[in-house]
Formats: C-alpha cells, structure tokens, sequence
C-alpha cells in the first residue's frame, strides 16, 4: 500500500463502516486509476467529493436526505437577507453625520464599514449573473472584508459597524456558501431584488440616521426584527412544502434558527439589563455564544430524533456516487 492509497482510504473514513465494507474498495480503486504516476496526495476536489459522498451517505443511513436540499434552501433565505442587509448599511454609510456634529468620519462615509457592505452587493450580483462556483468565491471575498473590518480599523483607528452587525453578516454569508450548484433564474435574481428593494426603501421611505441606526437604540430593534422576518417567512415555507410532503421546508427553518439567534442578539441580550438600551458587551457576547451553541445543537438533535425513527438502509447493489468523478 502506498502513501497515496493509504491517503484516499484515510478521507474514506467520511462513509458510514458498512458503506466502507462494501464499497471502500471499488471508490479507492477508481480514484487510483485515475492518479498519475507521480502523484503523491489527493487532488483536492477528490478530497471534497469524498467528504461530500460520504455525508450524503451518512445522511442516507440516518433517513435525513432532505436536509441537504433543507440546507440549500435556508442558503437562498440567508443571502436575501444578507444583500437586503448590506442594502440597508451600504445606503446609511452614503450619509454621514454633519461635521459640526464632531463625529467620526471615513471620508465622505460613516464608517470602513462601506468597504464590506460594497462587497456584499456586488456578490449579489456576482450571483445572479455567474455560475455558484464564481459566485461563491465572491461571497468569500465579501465574508472575508467584513471578518477584517475589526483589526483593519483598529490599526488605522477608524470607526467601524458594531460587532453586533457585523457578526449576524458573517453567520449569513457562511450559510449563503451552501447555495445550490445549479440555481434557477429566480434563485439567482433573489439576493439582488431584495438588496435593490432595500436601497430603496433606506433611501426614499425609511430615511435611517446611520449614527442611530449603527450604534443607537434603533438596531436593538432593528436587527431582531430581521431576524423574526426571517423565520416567518421559513415557517411559512416549511408549512406549504410540507402539504406536499416536501420536508426541506422544515430542515431549511431548523437551519434559520442559528443567524435568526444571531440576529436577535441585541434584543436578547437588552433583556438581561436593568433598563432598555443598556446590554454590557459583555452581555452580548454571552448571549451570542449561547445562540452559537444553541442553534446547531437543535439541529444535531433533530437529525438524531429523525435518525432514531428511519430504519437504517443498508448498501445496494448500485453503482458508488463517487466513482468516476473526474472521468
């Protein structure tokens, strides 16, 4: 057995053990193949279809198939919200305080905040007109600009959204990356739509005072808002797939439940003050610690309720999902 064998049969471990028995050998066998003769590692995008197999068999022997598709479901939710968020701050940014006001400033915008917000709606657009791959990388990029906004502007001592925006962001944007390889048109035009929709109604009907809106009262309740629009509008979505007997509905609304949480941080952690408007940072990064532990324990937990009343299937005698990837 050589390093490269020893290497593919390592990332099989992401199969269930019966599977493994039964087909380790012939996926294994293919992807030798299909190496060169110098080849040492896995090429990485066999790295990613064995991990991506093995989940789906995973998925299969716990009875939870539809929560993949679940998943790619609250994605779509997840980046509409994002790019209607990033519509919303990008358009506040645009109108900063007066200078006699002796606010803080980042040139004509509020805050570097402009930066990450830019980024967010050219991905929306990245998305509706490129293929997921592309668009994907562009919501990396957007991710990636929103994670460096705190150490960026601690280093040039500039102002910056609150973490409080900008942590619900990057939950979004980290769900909005299972987005579905081969969206419809629709899919694709949604996260622009609700970016433009927001635009709009923070430019001409809202009127938001970006100082109040980043760090006043208002995003207390402004963001947790967000957040139960977001799981209304998944309930909803769960309740009519689920009069066709369609359960993604219901695994996209389980998944919601973690940038929801995020979202509503300000609200929940202003409940623990002893008068509104007064959550301690301290009180928000307990609160936000208890939603990232709370959101996918509840998910972990459905799957295992799920799991424990599906009969396990066992390995047919169909063709391995993974064999000839790359033929």
């Amino acid at each position: 057995m050589n390093d490269l064998e020893r290497r593919y049969l390592r990332l099989l471990r992401a199969y269930p053990a019966d599977y493994r028995r039964a087909r380790g050998a012939e996926i294994v066998g293919t992807y030798l193949d299909l190496a060169t003769p110098d080849q040492r590692w896995p090429v990485p995008a066999d790295a990613a279809d064995l991990v991506r197999g093995g989940l789906r068999q995973r998925l299969r022997a716990a009875g939870v198939t539809d929560l993949i598709p679940g998943v790619r479901l609250a994605a779509l939710l997840a980046l509409v919200t994002a790019s209607a968020l990033a519509g919303v701050w990008g358009t506040a940014e645009l109108h900063p305080p007066p200078v006699e006001w002796g606010v803080p400033r980042v040139g004509p915008f509020v805050s570097l905040g402009v930066v990450a917000w830019v980024a967010w709606l050219l991905a929306a657009v990245v998305i509706a007109v490129a293929p997921s791959r592309v668009a994907r990388w562009a919501i990396a990029l957007a991710l990636l600009l929103t994670i460096a906004l705190p150490p960026v502007a601690a280093a040039f001592d500039v102002l910056r959204p609150p973490l409080m925006v900008l942590l619900p962001q990057v939950v979004l944007g980290l769900l909005g990356l299972a987005l579905p390889d081969r969206p419809s048109r629709v899919i694709r035009l949604a996260p622009a739509l609700s970016a433009l929709l927001a635009v709009v109604a923070t430019e001409f009907v809202v009127g938001l005072n970006p100082v109040l809106t980043y760090y006043g009262a208002t995003l207390e309740v402004f963001l947790p808002t967000v957040g139960g629009l977001l799981l209304v509008v998944g309930a909803l979505l769960a309740m009519g797939l689920a009069l066709g007997g369609d359960a993604r509905g219901g695994w996209a609304l389980v998944t919601l439940l973690t940038p929801a949480g995020f979202l509503a941080v300000p609200g929940l952690a202003d409940s623990f003050g002893p008068a509104y408007g007064t959550a301690t940072f301290a009180e928000l990064a307990v609160t936000a610690v208890a939603v990232a532990l709370a959101g996918p324990a509840l998910l972990l937990l459905t799957i295992l309720f799920r799991s424990r009343r599906t009969p396990t299937p066992q390995p047919s005698g169909q063709p391995c999902p993974t064999c000839g990837a790359r033929a």
